[in-house]
């Protein structure tokens, strides 16, 4: 990044925290696939940096606001916001940098006592305050009192028409409005509640620092169905065991649990095929399949 743009980074950590700062040492992260990422460093301080076109600067902002949502639970460590800000044609979120550790089986079951405890903070609707972004999709919040109208309609009607503009039409979306005329046939026994969610909890949103704590980042915010984040687990590879059995004897599970996570797993493959292409959306369709079997 040109040095005038590290200077603005610097100016905002200096008034943000009313201690000069001056970058003495910066290396790049890698792992991220939307943002570029560093660490940055004076004498004493450490910091996280992502970085992205000007453009990109409501992303951030939507984010700060979803880790200052996520930590106000005080359930599980979460990176503490510093600034956000642009300048030229850079966007930029600070937070504090955590040194990531080796966490073994006792930090997995800590993980799920803490994402159990967080799930427990609610709200009267489900939603949130603003929208944000599910990866590089924006991610539509408008609340509502009715979790399945929120789902056809924020979710799922959302990624299926974003779809159909994407070339993905016939059968995928035939099978999509099919589910979504009998979404309620899901929730015919089962009310949730509007849970606090991270709302993209996959493993590489989550890791443990040098004690062995679990840390959760990356978020895209809401207030849904817990099942939500517990379904994300397991989509791609899982968690472990271990993070399932705390999580579980901390707050059980619905039965129909084993059947609604292929429903909120859709989603994130509907997302996909949006930003990856045909192979996701093949995958998306399979996945109605088998939902549209369910329904009597």
């Amino acid at each position: 990044m040109p040095l005038v743009c590290w200077q603005s980074v610097e100016a905002s950590i200096t008034q943000t925290t009313g201690r000069l700062f001056t970058v003495q040492h910066q290396s790049q992260i890698s792992g991220g696939s939307i943002n570029r990422a560093y660490r940055i460093d004076d004498e004493d301080r450490s910091y996280f940096v992502k970085l992205n076109r000007a453009n990109t600067l409501p992303m951030f902002e939507a984010e700060a606001d979803g880790l200052s949502e996520l930590a106000s639970a005080s359930a599980i460590r979460i990176p503490e916001v510093v600034c956000f800000s642009q300048a030229h044609d850079q966007a930029w979120l600070v937070t504090e940098y955590i040194a990531f550790g080796r966490g073994g089986s006792d930090s997995s079951r800590l993980l799920g006592q803490q994402l159990a405890a967080l799930h427990q903070c609610d709200a009267e609707q489900f939603g949130w305050f603003r929208n944000n972004t599910i990866g590089l999709t924006q991610q539509c919040n408008q609340c509502s009192g009715a979790w399945p109208e929120f789902y056809r309609e924020e979710r799922l009607r959302f990624q299926l028409n974003l779809a159909a503009r994407n070339g993905f039409t016939g059968s995928l979306q035939q099978k999509g409005e099919r589910l979504m005329e009998s979404l309620d046939t899901f929730f015919s026994t089962y009310q949730p509640q509007p849970s606090l969610l991270h709302g993209d909890l996959w493993g590489g949103n989550r890791a443990f620092d040098a004690a062995g704590q679990p840390v959760i980042f990356d978020p895209a915010v809401y207030y849904g169905d817990r099942e939500a984040d517990l379904a994300m687990t397991e989509l791609f590879g899982g968690f472990s065991s271990e993070f399932y059995d705390a999580y579980r004897e901390a707050w059980p599970l619905d039965d129909g649990y084993s059947v609604r996570k292929t429903l909120y797993n859709l989603y994130h493959i509907l997302n996909h095929a949006n930003l990856f292409g045909a192979s996701y959306a093949a995958q998306a369709e399979s996945m109605l399949d088998q939902l549209l079997s369910e329904i009597r």
